[in-house]
């Protein structure tokens, strides 16, 4: 059995005159990933590796979740493949995890992520929204035998607003 998390980094800033990956977390983004890291913890899920593209929005979101998580720093990992928003880098690369591996979290970027939660999960979502997190359980015991799963858990911020 393998698990994997999507979770798109928080909303991001454009106030500064910055490349893309280095544009930081608006104060909304910092508040809904707390938000929906806390909800998520609720849940008991232990990640085994936590992935991170290298964007600055989306290693700030990972360390929130980390955080509240109370993740050790030691399990994340920064990838350049997963600063993809089509989603073709990232399948690659979720297909070469190491076996050892059962259950990983992901921090990336769409549109790659809506698309790949649509194509691997049972749930149709017409957009991931930022700090949103989808989770999918597959029965398979190899990454690189992914398929179709079971999305088992979806949290959005807009949800988690009263």
């Amino acid at each position: 059995m393998k698990t994997l998390v999507f979770i798109r980094h928080g909303k991001s800033s454009w106030e500064y005159d910055v490349s893309d990956k280095d544009r930081p977390l608006k104060s909304r983004g910092i508040r809904d990933a707390n938000m929906v890291s806390k909800q998520f913890e609720t849940t008991l899920f232990t990640a085994d590796c936590v992935i991170s593209s290298p964007a600055n929005r989306a290693i700030s979101t990972c360390n929130i979740f980390a955080k509240n998580l109370r993740i050790s720093p030691d399990l994340i990992q920064i990838h350049e493949e997963i600063y993809d928003f089509g989603g073709t880098s990232v399948m690659n690369f979720v297909r070469n995890l190491n076996n050892a591996y059962s259950n990983a979290m992901i921090f990336g970027h769409n549109h790659a992520f809506t698309s790949l939660v649509n194509k691997l999960g049972s749930q149709y979502i017409d957009n991931l929204p930022t700090s949103g997190l989808v989770k999918i359980d597959f029965d398979v015991d190899s990454w690189d035998a992914l398929n179709r799963g079971i999305t088992g858990l979806v949290i959005f911020p807009k949800h988690l607003k009263s």
